[in-house]
């Protein structure tokens, strides 16, 4: 990372509050400036769902529509995980939703806002807020969908085809079991009709293993 870099991204903990509460978190996470994003999002997207909820899903980062409503998991994305959680009898008022990255990275492109992942040291800059959700909800399993968040939560790169579906012992969350599985936006992608059959039902089946480590199965 470079001097300027260092320099825009000098890390959410400044901003992160004493308390737990999820309220106070999300309210402070509005003027968070931990890194460049704030600059061009239109608003912190923080969280969603119950605090104390046994199952916390960590996500890679708001997408356009979230941006503009400032909820997490309301596009494209939000409403196939919506469906793979109505299969696997989840629901969802009961989990608590969240990104690895709370600001929406994007190329402009005309009228458009073209998706952008966001790099490493956005997600280093962004993780104390993901550490403080943790010990406001105390989840007995994190799923982290994607590699950014399997990134964020371990604390470092996996491959997702080599861990996907199995509890991890995370060194960072000794009390929360941790599983991970893709992304909801990676269906999408999917043309074939069998193919985004199958894989919606492998997602579906990753959340259950989920509620079982959750005891909520």
């Amino acid at each position: 990372m470079t001097v300027d870099e260092q320099e825009e991204r000098p890390g959410a903990q400044e901003w992160v509050p004493q308390s737990r509460a999820v309220e106070d978190l999300r309210d402070s996470a509005r003027g968070c400036r931990g890194c460049e994003l704030w600059r061009d999002a239109t608003q912190t997207v923080f969280s969603a769902g119950a605090e104390g909820a046994s199952m916390m899903l960590v996500g890679e980062q708001p997408g356009d529509r979230e941006d503009r409503t400032g909820e997490p998991f309301v596009g494209p994305a939000g409403r196939m995980l919506d469906d793979a959680l109505d299969e696997a009898g989840i629901e969802r008022d009961e989990v608590y939703l969240t990104n690895a990255v709370k600001h929406f990275r994007f190329e402009p492109r005309g009228k458009r806002r073209i998706h952008e992942k966001p790099s490493t040291g956005h997600v280093v800059a962004c993780r104390p807020w993901l550490e403080a959700e943790v010990a406001a909800v105390g989840p007995r399993v994190i799923v982290a969908m994607g590699a950014t968040a399997a990134r964020s939560v371990l604390g470092r790169p996996v491959k997702i085809g080599e861990v996907r579906g199995s509890e991890i012992d995370a060194s960072d969350w000794p009390d929360t079991a941790v599983l991970v599985t893709v992304h909801p936006s990676s269906l999408l992608r999917l043309r074939d009709d069998a193919d985004r059959h199958s894989a919606f039902r492998a997602f579906v089946a990753d959340l259950l293993a989920a509620a079982e480590l959750a005891g909520t199965a």
